[in-house]
């Protein structure tokens, strides 16, 4: 997810001028606004984000249809089915292509491995546990953390052991996933709501107030990372061997490989996760962390496509590259403009827009992935680096 310094450099998609593989930015950049698609469900709905700590059916994408069947809510749906786990998925796939290009560029300077990247992952952590806090309890940076120093140790062994690593993580995942989701399936008579006190905190407490809810629940908020962190260490790992196998790069062997990935992703992928998005909120879990990851993979081969065939030039691959350049930075921004509109203390329009339909939250996304893009774009003409890319670089000098 995270743009480096030492990541590959350059221009086009044909070719890596300079070292940089231009698809891994535009690919940050539509994660970045894939996530937002999600997360704007979250910051919109009753109780924004505490929905995580109640399992809450208002997770689930076609709850709002099954309700009231209207165009809003079938277009909700849609939406909400399109981006649920895809991007999030596609996220941890690309953080684990970047922690590879930053083993290769360790191992052209003969420097120490994991070495001076524990630093980063340590500081990746607190920013993480900063973000839950005073942002967002839905932060997948502290799991990232905790994922990628295992991973970086494994890097260091030997192909075999990676692989066999890789299988039994998504073997075990699937496994949990699957009897989660039956025991879910098996219980009729459960019902999972965001309770009153969690609405009405969210919509009339004070900051503060929202601060100190997310830190009193904890660990029921960080369950995510922990239930998905077999999945995590398996889109790492694919990240590592994609990138190694040349998926992002401009020449025939990645255009071939992209194929691959779109027809495998998204054939498979598509017809899956509208079973399950339909299915109803038993089967979110399938639906978000077994199913949306094929989609993610067919994701890379579609937006590889669409770049060979525009050679990487237009005013929406150059806003959504520059996004992609300072993605940490857009990760965070994004919760952080949602929340400020959203909840209480801010501008409340969760609340004041809660009965006038659903399409003001698509609206509201369209908006802040502009603002994103815009901002990003004017940033980068004046600085190298996002604010957080800067912070990050500047810390880990210290640090080393």
């Amino acid at each position: 997810m995270i743009s480096d310094d030492t990541a590959l450099r350059g221009a086009t998609p044909g070719g890596a001028v300079g070292g940089r593989l231009p698809l891994l930015d535009v690919l940050r950049g539509v994660a970045i606004l894939g996530t937002l698609a999600t997360n704007v469900w979250l910051f919109a709905g009753p109780g924004g984000d505490a929905a995580i700590l109640y399992g809450s059916d208002e997770l689930s994408p076609f709850t709002s249809f099954h309700a009231d069947p209207s165009a809003a809510t079938l277009a909700e749906g849609v939406f909400r089915t399109a981006a649920n786990g895809t991007f999030l998925a596609l996220l941890t796939l690309l953080f684990g292509a970047g922690l590879a290009v930053q083993f290769r560029s360790a191992a052209r300077r003969g420097a120490r491995w994991p070495g001076p990247y524990r630093w980063r992952a340590l500081f990746l952590f607190v920013e993480g546990t900063v973000h839950f806090t005073l942002v967002f309890a839905g932060d997948v940076l502290m799991g990232y953390a905790a994922v990628a120093l295992l991973v970086a140790w494994l890097l260091t062994r030997s192909e075999r052991a990676r692989n066999r690593v890789m299988w039994v993580s998504v073997s075990l995942h699937v496994a949990l996933m699957g009897l989660v989701t039956a025991a879910l399936v098996t219980d009729p008579a459960r019902t999972s709501t965001v309770p009153p006190e969690a609405v009405e905190l969210y919509a009339h407490g004070s900051y503060a107030d929202q601060v100190a809810f997310r830190l009193d629940h904890f660990l029921g908020l960080r369950l995510e990372p922990v239930l998905t962190f077999g999945l995590m260490v398996f889109m790492f790992l694919l990240g590592v061997r994609l990138l190694r196998a040349g998926a992002f790069a401009g020449d025939p062997v990645g255009r071939a490989l992209r194929v691959r990935l779109l027809g495998w992703g998204l054939g498979l992928g598509v017809p899956l996760t509208v079973v399950t998005a339909v299915a109803g909120p038993d089967w979110l879990l399938m639906d978000r962390y077994v199913v949306a990851p094929l989609v993610a993979v067919g994701l890379i081969g579609l937006v590889g496509r669409l770049l060979d065939r525009t050679n990487g030039t237009g005013p929406v691959v150059t806003g959504v590259s520059a996004l992609g350049r300072m993605a940490m930075t857009g990760y965070v921004a994004q919760n952080v403009l949602l929340m400020f509109v959203c909840y209480g203390f801010g501008l409340g329009l969760a609340e004041r827009m809660a009965d006038t339909g659903r399409w003001w939250v698509l609206v509201l996304w369209a908006v802040v992935s502009l603002v994103l893009v815009v901002s990003s774009l004017l940033w980068l003409r004046a600085f190298r680096q996002g604010p957080l890319e800067a912070l990050q670089k500047k810390v880990l000098s210290r640090a080393r």
